[in-house]
């Protein structure tokens, strides 16, 4: 797998690009010596993509379970924001509220 600095894959990107997608090759792009992102062939994303559904569909499976048992508890959506949302905005309703008290 080769590696780059990404000052330097700024005038080659073409030619990495051509090496990722015809040449099947892997290049990260390193800043300060650290490994920051990576330019792969398309084929290796796909399969990426597809570990990562089959994961995600493997966790809803579980927790789906944990419902349908009885273990784990349902939330509605508006509760779930209503809990994360340090200012909520306000509702059309309640500007309107709020304009015809002036």
């Amino acid at each position: 797998m080769a590696k780059i600095a990404v000052i330097d894959a700024r005038k080659e990107l073409a030619e990495i690009l051509n090496r990722a997608a015809y040449g099947k090759e892997r290049v990260v792009l390193t800043r300060r010596g650290k490994d920051v992102a990576a330019i792969v062939p398309m084929d290796d994303l796909n399969i990426l993509e597809a570990i990562e559904d089959h994961m995600d569909v493997t966790e809803s499976e579980k927790i789906l379970a944990r419902v349908r048992a009885g273990s784990e508890q349902l939330v509605s959506l508006d509760e779930v924001k209503a809990k994360y949302q340090e200012n909520p905005k306000p509702t059309k309703k309640a500007t309107k509220a709020r304009k015809g008290k002036r």
